[in-house]
């Protein structure tokens, strides 16, 4: 159920309140909160009927189990899977189809169940995901109007020092602007090559990236401390789906033909690799020629972007009839005496407050809208979007 909050306990005790109290219609309500009405009714139903108490998450175990597995059938297997620890659930299932057929077997994934049980699987590690930016990703329909940016996979160089090559390239015109060989991942870093490279190539329209750090963010904030600089810039940054390489396509290929040509073996040292990165680059730009193009290399495609990068960062522009609030440092926006968790990234920033309807309030952040609050609740404080929303004008 999708609750704004981390404690859905807290945030269905402030829904009830909140549809007691009548301040707004119930169906606004839910959409405070982020829930349908028909979940809205439920919970309103049992805590008028069993309390508050009844509010908790309720286990949805079935009393019996009709379809459990035989007690003989996963002793079976466990001891089949220590004789042959190598073997998957399906080898396992398959040996004692043909061999023991008298056994009732379960299914493959049943099977995979009981042996992590019994600690014969070793789990994968879960991979934290990013917050996937459902907005349609932008066509690169001339020079500058989408740059790719990441880190290609990191490697040792013969001194052991590692390697992380930060790329960026124009997804139009498959200009390589910039292959550093950077010795470490971190913000203050990447930021300042990046603004290198956009003080010798100008400002592109749009910044494609994944959704890893320092370029996204795994945490329920809206956006990175990069993509607020970006935005300030006038850059839009833009979030390829989590596990979908697929869709920076060009870069990747980009990656694959560089790993190909410099890293193979690696070079001695960071300075070395970077020369080796240089030479390399200059070739891929100005010389070797590219079939997407029609056989002319991208510095033949690839103009400077008219947009310089500017003397001064300034705060976002807001219309007059926008309310301007500063956040606070730890990120909490305060307004009316209420101080609102909104994001530690936006900390120090200038945001936009409109109002839109029946005291329902958007907070935008430059061009995107990153949570709103309603007059009637404060207590329910900033309900961020679940996920990046499409870039609204202002």
């Amino acid at each position: 159920m999708p609750w704004a909050q981390t404690d859905p306990l807290q945030q269905r005790i402030h829904f009830i309140e909140a549809a007691r109290a009548k301040r707004i219609s119930f169906t606004s309500l839910c959409e405070v909160f982020g829930i349908s009405t028909k979940i809205g009714y439920k919970w309103l139903a049992r805590a008028n009927a069993e309390g508050m108490g009844a509010l908790e998450d309720r286990s949805r175990r079935p009393h019996s189990n009709s379809a459990a597995v035989q007690v003989e059938v996963v002793e079976r297997l466990v001891e089949l899977r220590k004789e042959h620890p190598r073997w998957g659930a399906r080898k396992l299932l398959a040996w004692l189809e043909e061999r023991e057929p008298w056994w009732l077997l379960p299914a493959a994934s049943t099977a995979t169940d009981i042996l992590k049980r019994h600690g014969l699987v070793a789990s994968r590690a879960r991979r934290r995901r990013g917050t996937p930016c459902k907005e349609p990703l932008a066509h690169a329909t001339a020079p500058n109007v989408v740059w790719a940016i990441d880190f290609k996979g990191d490697f040792l160089v013969a001194d052991g020092t590692r390697c992380y090559p930060l790329t960026v390239t124009d997804a139009f015109s498959r200009m390589a602007l910039c292959t550093h060989a950077s010795t470490t991942i971190a913000l203050p870093a990447t930021q300042r090559i990046l603004e290198k490279t956009l003080r010798e190539w100008g400002l592109p329209e749009r910044l494609r990236s994944d959704n890893g750090p320092p370029f996204g963010t795994h945490c329920t904030g809206p956006l990175s401390r990069l993509s607020v600089w970006l935005l300030k810039l006038g850059v839009r940054p833009e979030y390829t789906d989590p596990a979908s390489p697929q869709q920076n396509g060009r870069h990747e290929r980009y990656h694959r033909t560089l790993k190909e040509e410099t890293c193979f073996p690696p070079a001695a040292s960071i300075p070395a690799q970077q020369r080796r990165f240089h030479t390399f680059r200059r070739e891929y730009n100005d010389e070797r020629p590219h079939e997407a193009l029609g056989q002319v290399p991208p510095s033949r495609v690839h103009v400077r972007s008219s947009r310089p990068f500017p003397a001064r960062v300034d705060d976002p522009d807001y219309p007059g009839h926008y309310e301007r609030r500063r956040i606070t440092p730890k990120g909490y926006l305060r307004r009316n005496g209420d101080a609102m968790y909104l994001a530690e990234s936006l900390g120090g920033e200038v945001v936009g407050i409109v109002e839109v309807e029946n005291g329902q309030r958007e907070v935008y952040f430059g061009p995107l809208l990153v949570g709103r609050i309603h007059d009637a609740l404060p207590d329910v404080g900033v309900v961020r979007p679940a996920r990046l929303l499409p870039m609204c004008p202002v």
